[in-house]
């Protein structure tokens, strides 16, 4: 695809973002490479977490405990899934997408569980026009991602896996079991090749929405990210992702100062644990969720209204719309939770914070 062709694309995937990383990876790999994969398990990890391949410097993709990285990447050396628990925003369905590009070199071979989400899509389904102009023949199976994965000896991502029913979750079970997908129809089945995997995401948010069941939860590993621990990496997570971000959509505005950047993540932090930074005093929380992710979109928001009705620098109004969006869903709680927080902590954090509290109490 032509250079002017990938600008067009509103968002790459992950082997084709960082092409040119996994590209001196390769070129700078001296490692046992695994069957089925493109690279080491220790460039894989340094893909990850960032470094340098030659004279090629690799971005970190995730800031956090590398030792958790280390793991997922050891368990898809071997013949085990790995599932990716945590809060929303924790970096899940991002960690999932790069490390399917580094091993396997495609991120695309995606299952979105949803409610509707359905046992076909995890296994295979028919084009019917064919199927009763021709009755079943193998041009008429219509292969799931997970199929196609276990085709390729490739990586297969099921995002969600937990809002999916559990009907359709149990479906994995023999596909994790055994390795394979039979097709009655056909009389055959497909064995995967070495290299499948499937890597899963869940949100902890929706425990108790389709529990998964402990059968399936054995073929599993489970790696449990956390949110960031403390307020400086945080931070850093949200200026890297908006920087990145920034770029991609080509916003014609200035990045934010770090003074806001810690102010709004300071917010987020407060409002998320119920209490200040400095344990002082206790916040209520608002009913939605108050993630990194959340934060990240707040700014490149904020960004975008700067660019489109201001003069491209981020202002304190910028910011309060932003805030009044993220922290004020539709609940009338959240409303009072958010005049509680401006009025009993905002408002007595002096004066390097007068005019994002003056700024949100007009918007409020």
């Amino acid at each position: 695809m032509s250079q002017e062709r990938l600008q067009d694309i509103m968002r790459l995937p992950a082997e084709r973002l960082y092409e040119h990383e996994l590209e001196a990876l390769r070129k700078a790999d001296t490692g046992k490479i695994p069957a089925g994969w493109q690279m080491s398990p220790q460039s894989v990890l340094k893909f990850i977490v960032g470094g340098k391949a030659g004279s090629a410097e690799i971005t970190p993709k995730y800031i956090g405990n590398k030792r958790l990285i280390e793991m997922a990447i050891a368990t898809l050396v071997t013949d085990r899934a790995l599932l990716l628990i945590g809060e929303p925003g924790t970096a899940k369905s991002w960690l999932s997408e790069n490390l399917s590009a580094a091993i396997y070199g495609q991120s695309g071979l995606v299952v979105q569980g949803t409610a509707g989400t359905s046992e076909e899509q995890v296994r295979y389904s028919w084009n019917y026009a064919m199927l009763l102009a021709q009755g079943p023949t193998p041009e008429a199976l219509v292969k799931s991602p997970i199929m196609r994965a276990m085709e390729d000896g490739g990586i297969a991502r099921f995002e969600e896996i937990s809002r999916c029913a559990s009907e359709v979750q149990d479906a994995l079970i023999s596909i994790l079991s055994e390795k394979t997908i039979s097709v009655p129809e056909l009389g055959k089945e497909m064995s995967a090749r070495k290299g499948f995997s499937i890597i899963a995401t869940a949100n902890t948010r929706d425990r108790g929405v389709n529990d998964m069941s402990t059968a399936l939860k054995r073929r599993f590993n489970i790696i449990v990210l956390p949110a960031p621990t403390d307020l400086y990496t945080e931070v850093e997570i949200v200026k890297k992702r908006v920087r990145e971000i920034a770029s991609s959509y080509d916003l014609q505005a200035a990045l934010p100062a770090d003074e806001a950047l810690h102010k709004v993540v300071t917010i987020f932090r407060e409002l998320r644990s119920g209490m200040t930074l400095d344990k002082k005093e206790k916040v209520k929380s608002p009913a939605g969720v108050i993630s990194t992710a959340e934060a990240i979109s707040l700014l490149t928001n904020s960004m975008a209204l700067a660019a489109s009705f201001g003069n491209g620098e981020l202002t304190d109004e910028d910011l309060a719309a932003g805030l009044q969006g993220a922290i004020v869903k539709d609940d009338d709680k959240d409303q009072l939770v958010w005049r509680e927080y401006l009025d009993n902590i905002m408002k007595k954090r002096g004066a390097d914070w007068r005019g994002l509290y003056t700024a949100c109490k007009e918007m409020n």
